[in-house]
């Protein structure tokens, strides 16, 4: 089961989030949303994408980070089996 977690942030700090968020590992997708709600980029985040394969989306994350004021970003997050473990025995 998946959650979601957004963030309201400033075009400054977005490429800053966005590496922290990928880096955190547990993170499935990330959704940049500008002030008014319309949908300005969305990518996935599937296991084994790193390093290399992550260059052009942190590149459009920081041009998209000159042009934007404010934003938020949405993130979808893959919960741990231990979590969905602990929920069931409540």
């Amino acid at each position: 089961m998946a959650t979601k977690e957004t963030f309201s942030i400033n075009g400054e700090t977005l490429l800053k989030k966005v590496k922290e968020l990928i880096d955190e590992g547990n993170v499935r997708k990330i959704t940049i949303t500008d002030k008014s709600g319309k949908e300005v980029m969305t990518f996935p985040l599937t296991i084994g994408v790193v390093g290399a394969l992550l260059l052009p989306v942190l590149a459009a994350v920081g041009a998209l980070a000159a042009l934007i004021g404010e934003c938020t970003i949405t993130v979808e997050r893959e919960e741990n089996k231990e979590d969905d473990i602990i929920k069931k025995e409540n």
